[in-house]
């Protein structure tokens, strides 16, 4: 098992807006191979920072399938407007990828 992370600082007062982006766009993932499972986790407010901290949350079969789904149309497809939207942004998202080393 692989899990594929992106933490994402969102603009305060764009959360709203940021989780309709997500929850409204096409990904396909459930026709990718290896694909297991998808999450968008919202964690704690940074008033200091004028943030919301953000994961979206990927379960691949292994990491060879993650990396075939980024080279692939349906990758292309799901972030085709991502650039659009960096005003509900504080910096890029960050990547985080784990292989599963144990599991309940």
């Amino acid at each position: 098992m692989y899990i594929a992370m992106n933490r994402f600082k969102v603009v305060t007062g764009t959360e709203r807006d940021f989780e309709t982006v997500w929850r409204d766009r096409d990904s396909s993932l459930a026709e990718v191979p290896g694909f297991v499972e998808f999450h968008l986790l919202r964690g704690k407010a940074s008033e200091e920072g004028g943030y919301t901290l953000y994961s979206s949350h990927t379960v691949w079969k292994s990491e060879d399938d993650f990396q075939n789904w980024t080279k692939s149309e349906n990758f292309r497809a799901a972030h085709r407007n991502a650039g659009d939207r960096k005003a509900m942004y504080k910096g890029p998202p960050v990547f985080e990828g784990f292989n599963v080393v144990e599991g309940v």
